[in-house]
């Protein structure tokens, strides 16, 4: 390979790092190192015994949208994490959960924060709701050879569209297939991971779309409880532990921020003794 005072005598910079293209970080990775992107490795045939994130809701309500998710991984049938993060705020108006095989998910979220700061700052402006939803079905594209040998991601976006007519309905969800397909979900709920099923079933039930936040939080929170009461690959409050659900809300004052624990504990110990009392909810 020709050094960098080579190809610019005097620079210590290779070429590719000084020469205009375009905005897109994975693509700069792409010409520049490929071997660094989540799809980018060579993996051994057979199947790879690695940690999975399990359940992610998303809800939207008036005036914005917010990311649930529970805090356990599991690795065929043990726990390999009790406390685990799957949340993550990708700009100032969105964020994304993961489930599916959590370390390449954790990358590939990584390195999409990234892929939307590197084209802002080039371009001056933020990709719009759905450039970044098309962002990272792009990137999950790339996936494509990790996941057809059992590492596969399943993120869920949630994003505020600050361009959007009627702010008050400006929360939107985008969810994804294995292989990067994108789609908007007009309902206004959705949940992925193992216990998707349960947890959609809760929401179908509970959801309101004139919803203020707090209602919004525990209608979050009482779908993954009724997710991990059927899935034991979803870990619901853990009092004990104090281990609470995350939660990200996103909005037009705030942005994408993350709950305090003072509110998930509170929020998740009234779910847990109303269940006391009801526990069909």
């Amino acid at each position: 390979m020709e050094s960098s005072s080579t190809q610019f005598p005097g620079q210590a910079l290779p070429a590719a790092y000084l020469t205009p293209g375009s905005s897109s970080f994975t693509d700069f990775l792409r010409s520049t190192s490929p071997e660094l992107l989540p799809g980018g490795r060579k993996l051994a045939e057979g199947a790879v015994e690695a940690p999975h994130g399990t359940t992610i809701v998303a809800v939207t309500f008036r005036g914005g949208v917010l990311l649930a998710g529970d805090r356990r991984a599991t690795m065929g049938n043990l726990i390999a994490q009790r406390d685990m993060e799957k949340l993550f705020v990708t700009d100032a108006y969105s964020a994304v959960g993961i489930a599916g095989t959590a370390g390449v998910a954790q990358e590939l979220v990584k390195l999409y924060a990234v892929e939307l700061e590197h084209y802002e700052k080039l371009e001056g402006i933020s990709l719009s709701l759905d450039g970044k939803a098309n962002r990272l079905a792009n990137m999950l594209r790339g996936n494509l050879q990790a996941a057809m040998q059992g590492l596969a991601v399943v993120p869920l976006f949630a994003g505020y569209d600050t361009d959007a007519e009627d702010p008050e309905r400006a929360g939107r969800i985008v969810s994804y297939d294995v292989v990067g397909g994108r789609y908007d979900e007009v309902a206004g709920f959705h949940a992925v991971g193992s216990g998707s099923l349960f947890a959609k079933s809760a929401l179908k039930k509970r959801f309101d779309p004139d919803a203020d936040l707090d209602t919004a939080v525990r209608t979050a929170v009482e779908a993954l409880y009724d997710a991990a009461d059927d899935d034991s690959a979803t870990g619901g409050p853990d009092l004990s532990r104090r281990i609470f659900p995350s939660v990200v809300t996103i909005t037009a004052a705030d942005g994408a921020v993350r709950l305090p624990e003072e509110r998930t504990s509170e929020v998740a110990t009234a779910v847990v003794n109303g269940r006391l009392e009801n526990p069909g909810g």
